[in-house]
Parts: C-alpha cells; structure tokens; sequence
C-alpha cells in the first residue's frame, strides 16, 4: 500500500458562507447506504476533530440528527449544502464531504463502502 502524506484541503457549501479547512492523511473515502447518506448521496472522508477549522459561517450551520441522535449533521441553512458532519461511531473524527472541496482529487483514493443501514 502507497504510504500517503498529510494534505491540506479547503472547502465551503454551494453559496460560500460556511468556509472550512482540514490538514490529514487521507486513506480512502467512504459511501454510507443509511437512509440519509444514500439521499444526499455523500462521498466522505474521515478527518479527526483536531484537524478541522471553520473559517467562516458556523453559525449558518443547521444541524440534523435522526434514529440514535448520535451523528451530528450538518447543512448550511442558506444554500442546504451538507460539508460534513460527526461521525455517530468515532465522534471525535467528521466526515467530510468531498465534493465540498476546492480540486480535490477524487480519482486518487479508494471508496469504501459503509453497511449504515444495518448499524443498531
């Protein structure tokens, strides 16, 4: 397996108001089929709370939660974008939304996918 470098990524929502960065090595993005990510069809990445800065607009941020209330869901209240959310089995890491980064690399990383539907 290719060893990978920390890379430092920048995102925002479709309007701009929520600005965010992260600094991470990223192994793989993941897909979830519960009943919200297969909606929203999320691509994500998993990055450590330490590791993630809002730059601007936390508090266009709405916050959604259903079935254990664990994950925290977030969408910018003007544009309804989702650029991440916290993870309902590691809560102290985000999963980000991939396609809410400026030229991220998509191609570069393999996708993994998450059973959701079937977490308790």
């Amino acid at each position: 397996m290719e060893e990978r470098n920390s890379v430092v990524c920048n995102g925002s929502c479709h309007c701009g108001a929520v600005t965010f960065k992260f600094s991470s090595i990223i192994e793989e993005l993941t897909t979830c089929n519960c009943s919200l990510c297969k909606k929203k069809n999320a691509l994500m990445l998993k990055v450590h709370e330490k590791d993630l800065q809002i730059l601007s607009g936390e508090s266009c941020l709405t916050e959604y939660q259903f079935h254990t209330r664990t994950a925290r869901h977030f969408f910018c209240n003007t544009c309804g974008i989702y650029p991440f959310h916290r993870k309902r089995v590691t809560p102290d890491f985000f999963g980000v939304n991939v396609h809410c980064l400026i030229d991220f690399p998509l191609d570069e990383y393999p996708v993994r996918e998450t059973n959701g539907i079937f977490m308790e």
